[in-house]
């Protein structure tokens, strides 16, 4: 091989290395030990706010004759949890807590999207520094109203407070009228939640970070992701919402 042709074939391999190191690696492939810092950290983020609402929702519904009724979370066409928000979020107008959302697919729960919630007002919560959010989307109008960039309950939506007890039953009326029911838990204590200026708008950062896809495109062709497909850090959301419903 003469001089000329070992330089091509020395740039060519010198471009094919570059466009290498350039290709962005997904939650997919977080078992390698090359993930970029950035996408590290945003793992980190997806698998803490993933696995904090598993827990949240576990413990709700496995506290005795304090959880959502049984035939209320089998009606409902996506379930969100939001742990943690913080009191302090809403005074200064901030992020109040970030959570996920699951839409029902056929066999069990789409691949949680990523959102944020502000602005609520869950009644008087004197000294309470942290509230754990619940909120059941019953309908498909409730779910269309995620797919916009903000959804203001209050507006066209309004959330209704929902029944606690595993014998307990919300009537066919508050059914037909709720698009949203939500529920808070403070310090233990799980009950119905009037949620009131609410706004929950999508991380699409965080979504596209770990999807490659926005919460638009998760929460409507969710079921064209298998969950061997769905990143193994934030399996643990549908999978947990399985145990309590799958029709």
């Amino acid at each position: 091989m003469n001089l000329s042709a070992r330089r091509s074939a020395v740039c060519a391999l010198a471009s094919l290395l570059v466009l290498g190191l350039c290709v962005p690696v997904t939650l997919s492939q977080r078992g390698s030990k090359n993930v970029p810092v950035k996408n590290a950290k945003r793992a980190n983020d997806a698998e803490r706010h993933s696995s904090d609402s598993a827990k949240v929702f576990s413990q709700i519904m496995d506290t005795p004759d304090k959880g959502i009724p049984k035939n209320l979370l089998d009606k409902a066409e996506a379930i969100g949890v939001f742990p943690g928000i913080t009191k302090a979020g809403f005074i200064v107008g901030g992020r109040g807590g970030q959570g996920v959302i699951s839409r029902r697919i056929k066999g069990g729960w789409s691949a949680p999207a990523f959102f944020n919630v502000g602005g609520a007002d869950f009644g008087a919560q004197i000294g309470v520094e942290k509230i754990d959010a619940v909120l059941l989307f019953m309908n498909d109008d409730a779910v269309a109203g995620l797919l916009k960039d903000k959804l203001e309950l209050g507006g066209e939506l309004s959330a209704t407070a929902g029944p606690v007890g595993r014998t307990a039953s919300a009537s066919t009326d508050v059914l037909l009228r709720a698009g949203i029911l939500s529920y808070s838990r403070t310090k233990g204590l799980f009950a119905g939640a009037v949620l009131k200026g609410a706004s929950i708008s999508p991380d699409n950062d965080l979504n596209e970070a770990v999807y490659g896809l926005d919460a638009k495109d998760l929460l409507t062709g969710g079921e064209k992701m298998t969950m061997a497909q769905v990143p193994t850090v934030v399996r643990v959301f549908p999978i947990t919402l399985a145990r309590y419903s799958n029709r």
